[in-house]
């Protein structure tokens, strides 16, 4: 056996077609505004592959460079410029408190990686539209969407329902605010019973009938492993044990998110896919929250 490697970018492509589409008929343009801290290369690149994907679709962009004292002024006349759609911020831009201020000074309007707190509480609430009639939707982190729309890609879950992964076991070795957190409750909530792996410890986020519920658990490495349908490893560090293809249930879909190298050469000898990376359906994701922000802004939330 030897796993399928999914290439983000061609699931990503049938995602800007579409993307393409709905740009085109607006009648007004769509600007997205991001703001870069200079000297710092990743951030950089996550900038270079907006504005490709932006130029892609149709979005306009436009790119500051901002510093951490000027950093919240920026942002806060960009929630005031009715010429900008979607603000985003190319974290991190200062300490990690101040980080953490800055995305609370984000509109939430306009925030494209759905990290304000209104956005965090629908997600953990598992509140999925604004509204009754079901028409606006919230908006999702930007990375763990990319990641979950990549899972449902390599066949993670049945049929489209309220619980598609009703029954998956998954594994998820990262729990920070930005990613692994957010990624575990989106899983737990559509079904997934996951186990959670930090330096702090494990957590089980499992499926109850408000969304989903969280606590600490004595479940080692090896028996989430070894039972999980679903691997996603987001560790940026080189001390990560890499994950062995021994260690994993046959069959099972692993994804990475990492700068990192997290999993072992010979896990494609036991996984039915492999996803290496995560970069251009998190681009891709952010333009569709861009889409999603217009939207609601043309309807007046």
């Amino acid at each position: 056996m030897s796993a399928r490697l999914l290439d983000p970018a061609a699931v990503a492509a049938s995602f800007r077609a579409e993307l393409r589409a709905e740009v085109s008929a607006r009648p007004e343009p769509v600007t997205l505004l991001g703001l870069l801290p200079a000297g710092h290369p990743p951030s950089e690149t996550y900038a270079a592959y907006t504005r490709t994907g932006c130029e892609d679709v149709g979005i306009r962009f436009e790119l500051r460079t901002v510093t951490p004292d000027d950093a919240e002024n920026v942002v806060r006349r960009a929630g005031e410029d009715r010429g900008v759609h979607g603000i985003l911020v190319y974290y991190p831009v200062g300490a990690r408190d101040a980080d953490r201020w800055l995305r609370e000074l984000v509109d939430p309007r306009k925030d494209v990686e759905g990290l304000h707190s209104f956005w965090a509480r629908c997600l953990y609430e598992n509140r999925r539209f604004l509204d009754d009639g079901h028409r606006k939707k919230a908006i999702l982190p930007c990375t763990p969407l990319a990641i979950v729309k990549l899972l449902e890609a390599a066949g993670a879950g049945g049929a489209r329902s309220p619980r598609p992964l009703q029954g998956v076991k998954a594994c998820v070795f990262n729990r920070s605010e930005i990613v692994g957190l957010p990624l575990a409750a989106m899983l737990a909530n559509d079904g997934a019973e996951v186990v959670s792996f930090d330096l702090d410890g494990e957590r089980l986020f499992e499926p109850d009938e408000d969304g989903h519920r969280s606590h600490p658990v004595g479940v080692s490495r090896a028996e989430a492993l070894a039972r999980a349908d679903v691997v996603v490893t987001g560790v940026p560090s080189r001390d990560f044990p890499l994950v062995q293809g021994s260690e994993i249930k046959e069959g099972a879909i692993c994804l990475s998110f990492s700068t990192l190298r997290n999993f072992a050469d010979d896990v494609v000898e036991r996984a039915s896919v492999l996803v290496p990376r995560v970069g251009p359906m998190t681009v891709t994701m952010a333009l569709r929250n861009t889409l999603r922000l217009h939207d609601q802004q043309r309807a007046g939330r």
